[in-house]
Parts: C-alpha cells; structure tokens; sequence
C-alpha cells in the first residue's frame, strides 16, 4: 500500500515536471516570437526614419544649394555694378584730366600774353614819362613830390570833413551821455587822501637814546629787527632814527613799540617783546575797526569778518602816495553812482569797488596779480561771484563778461587819476608836460601849443590861413593818435584846437 502511494506521488512529481517544462518551453517560443515581431517593427520604424531624415536632408541641401546660387548671382551683378562705376569714374576722370590740361594751356597762352601786354605798357610808360619829363623840364623826383604834395592838399581837406563827420557822429551818440555820468558820479565823491611812505621816523628826545636802542654789543636792536621784521636805521641824523620795511603793517607796529620803548626808557629785550606784543594787538585792533569803519562808510552789508579785516589792513597800504582804503572807498562810492546812472545793481557795484583791491593786503605773501588774489581770497569766503568777477577782470587779469569789471575799471581811474589823488615824481610830471607840447608843435599849421589842467588838457592854437576848420579836426585827431602811442600818462588827456580869425580896423 505504501508503495503504491510512494509510485504515485512520483507519477504526480514527473507529470508536472512535464507538464511546466512544456509550458516553459511554449513560453519561451512565444517570448522568441514578440521579440522578433518587435525587432522587426523596430527595424521597419529606422529604416521608415532613416528615408525621412534623408529625404530632408536632400531637400535642405537643395534649399541651401538655391541661397548660395541666388547670393553668388547677387555679388555677380553688385559686382558688374561695381565696375561698370569705376568704368565710369575712369571715364570722368581721363575727361577731367584732359579738360585740366587743355585750360593749363589755356592759361600758358593767357600768361605770355599777358607778359607781353605787361612788357609793351611799361616801355609805353618809360616813353610817355620821357616825354613827359622832357616836356615839364622836371626830373622823376621832382615830379613825384609835386604829385604827392597835391594828392596830399587834397587829401587833407577831405579826410578833415570825414573826421569832423565821425567825430560829430560819435559824440552825438556816446560822448553827450558819458560825459554826463562821470560827472554825476565824479560829483557825488569827494575824499581826502593821505600820504605814506615806505620808511617811518621816530623822533627822540636826545641822541644819547640811540646807543641805548643799540644794546650792548647791539643785542637790543637785534631783538627789535628780529621781532618786528623792520629796519631800525640809527645813523648821524640827530635826535631820530628811521623804521624801513616793505611791509606798512610791520612798519606800525615797530613805531608804536619804538615809541614807547622811548617813553619807558626800559630798553632790554625781554621789555621790547613785551612792548612789540602790544603794539601787535593795538594794530590788529585798529586794521578790525578801520575795516568796519570803511564797510559801515560805503553801505555794504553782510561782508565775512575775515575779509573785513584783511580790507582794514590796507589802511596801511599806500599806492604813489594814495591810501589804498581811501582810494577803495572811494571806487565804491564813484561805482555805486555809476552803477545807478547805467540802472545796474548798486549793491553788487559799490561791493566790488570796496573790495577790488583787497589783493593788495596779501600780494606780498602769495605770487600773482592783486586782481587775481583777491578774487581768489573771497571766492575762499563764498562771496558773490558778480563781485568776484569784477574784482578779477578790473586790471584785464581775466575777460570782463559784465559790465560791473568795466565800472570798477572806469571808477579805480577817476580815483587814482584825478588831480591831487597821487604823488608824481616832478621830473617826470614836467617831461610829460613837454612832451605834450613838442607833439603839438610838431604838427603843420600850428602856432602854438599849452598844456594846460595838469596836463590833462592840451590847447592847440592854430594858424587860420594854413588851416581850414575842416582840416583842424584831422589835427586834433593826429595830435591825439600820437599822444596815446608816444606819451604814458593816466586817464585821459583832452586835445582842444582853437582856430581863430582876427580882423581890426581902425577908426580915424
């Protein structure tokens, strides 16, 4: 029995190792089946894409094939285009070259004719000058000089009229109303000026003083140069010494410590450094209020305490004898007046006509123009660029853009040029008195000549039978074009000619 059940589970066993080695072999034939059907499929879809791929490629390489020819057939004809031009240029230019030199031999005829032309006139000129001289009895000098003489007669009246027009003309339109604004503005100012100079006397009491200003061994007159920066000159002049310096302000301070110095009669040096500390404050207190004064005098507001007190410094400041702080005053009052007569801002004239000289506080401590240093001072100082400006350009340092350059211009020469305003060297006030006159006396026709006024006027006299009234404007105008090339001389010199015709009779 058992055997029995042991054969047939074996029977089962085989049975279905039979049966799934069958069903694995249909398996694998059917898996052998989808892989070939799908290798085929796979096979038929490349070889599907691989006709499409090559169909665009041949029908991209026709596309480009087409753009090259069309381009290639485009620089063909821009070619022939090309050079049917320079076919053409080639054409204009040999036309041009010929026709260029068809005129050069146009123009050779033309010069050779024209030098036979010139070569005939001149020998026709040399026969007609000789017959003329031999008609005239006159040599070819001579002829010229009556020539010239005539040409010149003739001249002179007509170019007299022509001068006497113009002026007439130039005075009718500017001289009238100029005349009148530097009158009204010369007349609304009037200031006091005072002199200076470079050296500085003290007196003293007696000259026993003098060695002791010397010191033993002169250590208090070393200390005293060496302190102050000035120039204590003990020489035999009795019962004074002399300050030297360039500097106004040193020269003050020296003075006033020098004084009391003298008046203490304690003569050492540690008494003058205490003595020149003081003198140094009293004058920096003196430039401070001197600036104040000349701001409070002109009017002007809101100037910075800084360049108030450099403009009181030039209370020491003298220029040919003419205190640089009067004389800024006075630009700002005669350029406040100028200003109102030319309807202009008042203020911003009157500011630089105070200030238009300021530079002349610190030229001796920086290089360049008192002009340029001035402006450049209160540009440091945010003043208003019209002032600076004006201060800048009033000696032509700088281009004058405004007319505020031109007042200060106009108004620093009325100050400075006006009678009894500086000091002139005698000498040379007379040479130019004389020049003045020689020029005058030089001209044809004239009798006489004066200066007249301080030379600011010279006063012509003429004789009335070699000149008529028209010529004498043409004399008044030559005397006045060599004044201003020959003569140096400041502001303006007025030339009057007086023609005058006297007849007298008498009564018998």
């Amino acid at each position: 029995m058992m055997e029995t059940i042991i054969y047939s589970f074996i029977g089962g066993v085989a049975f279905f190792a039979v049966v799934t080695y069958l069903l694995l072999v249909i398996y694998r034939k059917k898996e052998e089946e989808k892989k070939r059907l799908f290798l085929e499929a796979y096979y038929k879809e490349a070889l599907e894409k691989k006709r499409e791929m090559l169909l665009e490629a041949k029908e991209e390489i026709h596309r480009k094939k087409n753009e090259i020819e069309t381009e290639i057939k485009e620089k063909k004809n821009e070619l022939s285009k090309l050079e049917r031009r320079v076919i053409q240029k080639e054409e204009t230019v040999d036309k041009r070259i010929e026709n260029i030199e068809r005129k050069e031999r146009s123009i050779h005829d033309r010069e050779t004719y024209l030098n036979r032309l010139e070569r005939d006139l001149k020998d026709s000129l040399e026969k007609e000058k000789a017959v003329l001289y031999k008609l005239s009895n006159l040599s070819e000098s001579e002829a010229k000089s009556l020539l010239l003489t005539k040409i010149e007669h003739d001249l002179t009246e007509e170019i007299g009229i022509k001068v006497k027009e113009a002026t007439k003309i130039i005075e009718e339109e500017s001289k009238t109303k100029a005349q009148h604004i530097l009158a009204t503005a010369i007349q609304r100012c009037a200031l006091d000026h005072t002199a200076e100079i470079t050296v500085t006397t003290v007196s003293l009491p007696n000259d026993e003083i003098k060695g002791r200003l010397i010191g033993r061994e002169g250590r208090n007159i070393r200390a005293f140069e060496t302190l102050t920066g000035v120039d204590l000159i003990v020489d035999d002049t009795p019962e004074a010494v002399v300050l030297s310096s360039f500097d106004p302000i040193r020269r003050e301070i020296a003075r006033i410590s020098l004084e009391r110095l003298i008046s203490d009669g304690r003569i050492h040096p540690g008494r003058i450094e205490e003595m020149i500390e003081k003198a140094k404050k009293e004058v920096d207190e003196k430039i401070k209020v001197e600036g104040e004064k000349a701001v409070l005098q002109t009017g002007t507001r809101g100037i910075k305490p800084e360049v108030v007190k450099t403009l009181g410094r030039l209370f020491f400041r003298t220029s040919y004898g003419q205190n640089v702080l009067q004389h800024s005053i006075e630009v700002a009052q005669l350029s406040a007046a100028l200003s109102t007569e030319l309807k202009l801002d008042v203020n911003i004239a009157r500011r630089a006509g105070l200030l238009h000289d300021i530079g002349k506080a610190i030229d001796h401590e920086e290089e360049g123009t008192h002009a340029l240093l001035g402006a450049k001072l209160l540009e440091r100082y945010g003043e208003n660029s019209e002032v600076i400006h004006a201060v800048a350009a009033h000696h032509e340092d700088e281009e004058m853009r405004t007319l505020y350059p031109v007042i200060v211009q106009v108004s620093d020469s009325i100050s400075a040029s006006r009678p009894g305003a500086r000091r002139e060297n005698l000498e040379v006030y007379l040479k130019r008195l004389e020049s003045l006159e020689k020029i005058a006396d030089s001209i044809q026709g004239v009798e006489k000549a004066f200066a007249v006024q301080a030379g600011r006027e010279v006063r012509v006299i003429v004789k009335p039978d070699k000149i008529t009234d028209n010529q004498a404007a043409k004399v008044a105008h030559d005397i006045a074009q060599r004044i201003e090339k020959e003569v140096a001389y400041p502001g303006l010199i007025k030339v009057t000619v007086i023609r005058e015709t006297r007849v007298v009779d008498y009564a018998k």
